[in-house]
């Protein structure tokens, strides 16, 4: 078998690498450069995240991550403003229970997908956007790419985000409705917000600042468990250096605000200079712990949703992640769960276990049950946000 992978995301980069510890044939193709864009600095990993790590990734990846997760987290803090000062006014369990965020440990987004990319040099092509594909008549799957290339495959993946070229030309009926909404997504990192008790106050935990019913900050810290330069020498040498060099303790935060609050195409300072005025009439402590942020890691993400669609009949082409299902907080997680569902089928399929389609239905069957059940309202699930996790 061969596999075609259109986006080197979280969710691709982890089919890819289970494809390839797997014995199977993959190309990933990315339409960004190897740096990638700005999608948020940190992933809450929870067990379905853990879980596509365990089953995708070689040993010596898998400990590179373990090793350098911040804490466990178990609860989720409700902070408040008294007298102008911020305090913790309750929490509530991370069970999963009720629509809550289940538990888990914060990993630094960068560092996750420098280890993802780790091996699979070879495998990636950058700079080599997928433009269209065509089933062919044996089958396979042909795919035209934007550095004039071509491929083919017996199975295409689209792992290419909420703008999806394949979901596109696949699923055309598949509508992304963009909310007009952004949530502004930074870092500050720890050495800036010594002696003011927020790091200390909010521990490993995620912790929401609320006014009216409505979030005006999320924040959590990240300490990891292991310097990622230290875990680098022990665990994966073959870990590109520059990932881990400037690796440190770091505190993100996120604000909601509207599209029209944003500059055309804003920079990274620009996105910045807004989230400082969103905290202007806010306690010092928050202030400071903006005016203290990297302002080139600072990004403002679309906020859309997918609404729920019918099932489609399976074939050699299919979808993962944010190319067909958005989640706010939890994208990441879902697209290695998809990942690690994917892989299972397709070998289902290698070892003679089920058709090809056949797999492939077996998978989608579960991703949209996940991801798209109908609640008594007869609406979907909420599927909103593109990019970062919280």
């Amino acid at each position: 078998m061969r596999v075609i992978v259109a986006g080197a995301g979280l969710g691709g980069l982890t089919l890819a690498q289970g494809l390839r510890r797997s014995g199977i044939d993959v190309t990933v193709y990315e339409r960004d450069a190897a740096r990638g864009r700005p999608q948020g600095i940190t992933l809450h990993l929870d067990e379905r995240g853990q879980d596509a790590l365990r089953a995708c990734l070689p040993s010596e990846h898998l400990m590179m991550v373990k090793a350098t997760m911040g804490g466990q987290r178990e609860q989720a803090l409700r902070l408040s403003v008294d007298d102008d000062q911020l305090t913790v006014s309750g929490s509530v369990p991370l069970d999963g229970a009720a629509g809550r965020t289940r538990a888990g440990r914060q990993v630094s987004r960068p560092l996750l997908r420098a280890v993802l990319l780790d091996g699979l040099e070879d495998a990636v092509r950058f700079e080599a956007e997928l433009t269209r594909f065509e089933q062919q008549p044996d089958g396979t799957v042909k795919a035209w790419f934007s550095d004039g290339s071509t491929d083919v495959a017996d199975v295409l993946v689209g792992a290419d985000g909420i703008g999806s070229t394949v979901r596109a030309q696949y699923l055309p009926e598949v509508k992304v409705v963009d909310t007009g909404k952004r949530m502004l997504m930074g870092a500050t990192p720890l050495r800036n917000m010594a002696d003011n008790g927020l790091a200390e106050m909010v521990g490993d935990s995620p912790a929401s600042l609320q006014a009216d019913g409505k979030m005006v900050m999320a924040i959590g810290v990240l300490r990891f468990g292991e310097s990622p330069i230290s875990a680098r020498g022990q665990l994966l040498p073959s870990l590109r250096a520059d990932s881990v060099e400037e690796a440190e303790d770091f505190a993100m935060w996120a604000m909601p605000t509207a599209m029209e609050n944003l500059p055309q195409k804003p920079s990274p300072a620009d996105v910045w200079q807004v989230a400082q005025g969103l905290v202007a009439d806010k306690p010092a402590i928050l202030r400071r712990l903006i005016d203290g942020a990297w302002p080139e890691v600072t990004v403002p993400l679309r906020i859309a949703a997918i609404p729920p669609m019918p099932a489609w009949a399976p074939t050699a082409v299919t979808v993962i992640g944010d190319a067909i299902h958005v989640a706010p907080g939890f994208g990441g997680n879902l697209a290695m769960q998809d990942a690690h569902r994917l892989l299972d089928a397709l070998l289902e399929s290698v070892d003679g276990s089920r058709s090809l389609p056949a797999a492939i239905g077996t998978y989608e069957d579960a991703m949209r049950r996940d991801n798209f059940a109908v609640g008594s309202d007869g609406a979907g699930k909420t599927v909103v946000a593109a990019g970062g996790e919280k």
